[in-house]
């Protein structure tokens, strides 16, 4: 065989080859995973990461039962949850923040009033080592509510807004507080309080600055609103951002650090109408360009739940699906589009999809290997065959 039937047979065989060697892609999305339910479904429940493991506390299990100092702590790498030490303080909707791998939870409803129809609220700041599975109690928050937002920025939490107890009519009221804790020397400070005073607000932080979306405004039952309130904490000073789109109180929120997935703010669920039907949005910011978009919706209806942030992956944990009525158990994860863990599963096939075998496209790829290469051994050997007639019939004439 010489030099030019070797490079046809090379250059058939790579050509008919190479589309099998390239590695499978598939389309981009951002989808929902259904994790390992959590063990005690709450409303109002805190929730907050420490090296990589979810800490669901406190809450309330339904409208009449005892409040809850209930800690469990989820595993994302084992999909498995565990039992840990109950917060001392049973509560439910108090500020939620971690420093220094510590767990704050300050504030919040720990009771209710029946004649007033309205909550009792506590000072209490209590603080959860994960480390040695222990808590302590710390400097008491200056102003009890509950429904706030909480924030960790240069090592100090920024407690925001919420629901306050008035002894006379109306009874509970939002405000526009802006309390600050430094765990480093256990006091409290007063910084600029919001624009608006709202209860039950969503909010995030990238690059240094607090946003603040939605809840509700002004008297208790005020109505739900698209606020966007953003605070610079260097400047301590507050500017208005694009509003989300659609206005919703008892959501929550989470930002991807743009390590495994570009800097976002995810705004999930929440009550966005006065019927109290929670919701399954999706609501996307971009901090950057200042807009807004959708992401793939829930799975489940949600409110008043809890969202925690590992690897660029949120987790939507517990709360309630229906306005009256016993928590959810869930426990859903979401994955942005542009994701790029490689621990990620792939996602599950849709119910219209025919699950494919991981052995078929190996398979599918051997068959058409040997198809090929038979094609061309046999073209070569033809050819072969034709030049070597050709050669002996010249003999022959030339004798």
């Amino acid at each position: 065989m010489n030099k030019t039937i070797q490079g046809l047979t090379i250059t058939l065989i790579v050509t008919f080859l190479f589309p099998f060697f390239i590695p499978e892609t598939k389309a981009a999305g951002d989808y929902w995973t259904s994790m390992s339910p959590i063990i005690t479904a709450r409303t109002g429940v805190g929730v907050a990461v420490v090296d990589g493991k979810i800490y669901a506390i406190g809450g309330r299990n339904d409208w009449i039962s005892p409040y809850l100092g209930t800690n469990e702590m989820y595993d994302p790498a084992t999909d498995t949850w565990t039992t840990r030490a109950s917060m001392p303080t049973p509560r439910k909707n108090f500020a939620i923040a971690v420093y220094k791998n510590k767990i704050y939870c300050i504030s919040g409803e720990s009771d209710y009033d029946p004649e007033s129809l309205g909550g009792i609220y506590t000072d209490v700041n209590e603080v959860y080592d994960p480390a040695t599975n222990t808590w302590e109690t710390k400097a008491s928050i200056p102003t009890p509510r509950y429904g706030m937002c909480a924030n960790v920025v240069d090592g100090k939490i920024y407690v925001m807004g919420g629901g306050l107890y008035i002894s006379t009519y109306p009874f509970n009221t939002c405000c526009g507080l802006n309390e600050v804790y430094d765990p480093e020397t256990d006091t409290w400070t007063e910084k600029t309080s919001l624009p608006t005073s709202v209860l039950h607000a969503a909010s995030a932080v990238v690059d240094g600055r607090i946003y603040v979306f939605g809840g509700q405004g002004g008297l208790f039952m005020g109505g739900w609103h698209d606020y966007n309130m953003v605070y610079d904490v260097k400047n301590d000073s507050w500017s208005m951002a694009a509003p989300i789109p659609v206005g919703c109180e008892r959501s929550a929120a989470g930002a991807t650090t743009g390590i495994y997935a570009t800097k976002r703010i995810y705004v999930f669920g929440g009550f966005a109408e006065a019927s109290y039907t929670p919701q399954n949005l999706t609501q996307v910011y971009d901090p950057e360009n200042n807009v807004w978009s959708s992401g793939t919706e829930m799975p489940t209806l949600h409110a008043n739940f809890g969202v925690a942030v590992v690897n660029d992956e949120l987790y939507v944990i517990s709360g309630s699906q229906v306005n009256i009525g016993p928590p959810s158990v869930t426990n859903e994860k979401y994955t942005p589009a542009d994701h790029e863990n490689p621990t990620s599963p792939i996602p599950s096939p849709s119910p219209s999809q025919e699950p494919t075998s991981p052995i078929e496209p190996f398979a599918i790829a051997l068959v058409a290997v040997v198809s090929v290469s038979a094609v061309v051994v046999g073209a070569v050997l033809l050819l072969c065959r034709r030049r070597r007639c050709k050669a002996v019939q010249q003999k022959d004439i030339a004798r």
